[in-house]
């Protein structure tokens, strides 16, 4: 943990704030609700990364069992609209991720789908083995009006709880239970319309997975990107946004997880992030690239093709 005090003020940032929304003809739209929480939606079929709802203090993280937050997921379902959805994807496993999966997918009859750490941890909240997947890593499947293709990927480091978990974690447990399991990239397809993108979940990356894959839209994941070498930005930006040929970044996982979605989004404090410094090189970056570099807005129902 670092000695610099304070936290980013987001405020700077307010040009950025400015992913189109989305239209009554709108074939497809993306809600993002606070980390890699992630609805896609389009009227008829939908899919969720993650669904972390509870977002539990820091105090009761450090020193307490976490359980999901029943008031408060259900509470974002009804917000977001969501009542049923085809599947619920962790892009990895750690508690600020999938400690409300299993509970979202038993509200909203979706599969998880995953890797075996998901899988545990879905049985640890209850759901049944047949609301369970075990994805095949670089293999489409098809869930609802959707391709999804799960490439195998890293986290960010450090990885402070590492490793896959080979049981289910019944609540309560400590958030150390929620090891990092299978880290993804998630690369979705829409049928109807045949619009694509890349949900990179932390900001990690294999070299070389996604190379070949194309996505017009890129949700990219910014939790602790901002305190690594500038050279590991850098290669970051290459692995993920370059190889797939994104026009569009919409950056995610930057928000302080510790706070409730009930009050404004604020940034992560320094100890453990820098969004100033991720601004100053993907800005930089996407201007060389000519790709423009968003923010998203909680809750905001988002067209992020147009």
């Amino acid at each position: 943990m670092r000695l610099k005090l304070g936290r980013p003020d987001i405020s700077r940032y307010r040009r950025h704030f400015d992913v189109p929304d989305a239209n009554a003809a709108a074939p497809l739209t993306v809600t993002w609700m606070g980390v890699s929480t992630l609805l896609v939606d389009d009227g008829t079929s939908a899919l969720l990364t993650d669904g972390f709802f509870s977002r539990p203090n820091l105090a009761a993280v450090g020193v307490r069992k976490l359980r999901p937050a029943s008031s408060r997921i259900d509470d974002a379902l009804s917000r977001a609209g969501i009542d049923r959805l085809a599947a619920v994807l962790p892009v990895h496993t750690h508690f600020d991720h999938a400690m409300d999966t299993g509970v979202v997918a038993e509200r909203t009859g979706a599969l998880v789908v995953g890797g075996v750490s998901a899988a545990n941890v879905a049985r640890g909240q209850g759901l049944s083995e047949d609301r369970i997947r075990i994805a095949t890593p670089g293999a489409e499947m098809e869930l609802g009006n959707f391709g999804v293709t799960l490439i195998e990927s890293h986290h960010c480091p450090p990885d402070r709880f590492p490793g896959t978990i080979t049981k289910p974690p019944v609540p309560p447990v400590k958030a150390s239970a929620y090891r990092c399991g299978e880290a993804w990239s998630t690369l979705i397809q829409h049928r109807p319309s045949g619009r694509r993108m890349l949900i990179q979940g932390s900001a990690g990356f294999a070299a070389g997975a996604l190379a070949g894959r194309q996505a017009e839209v890129v949700y990219l994941g910014v939790g602790q990107l901002g305190v690594q070498p500038e050279r590991y930005i850098r290669h970051y930006w290459n692995e993920t946004v370059r190889a797939v040929g994104a026009r569009r970044v919409v950056l995610i996982h930057w928000d302080d997880f510790f706070r409730p979605l009930t009050k404004p989004m604020r940034a992560l404090p320094y100890a453990g992030d820098d969004l100033d410094v991720t601004m100053r090189v993907l800005t930089a970056l996407a201007e060389r690239d000519s790709v423009s570099v968003h923010l998203p807005t909680v809750w905001q129902r988002a067209d992020p093709w147009v």
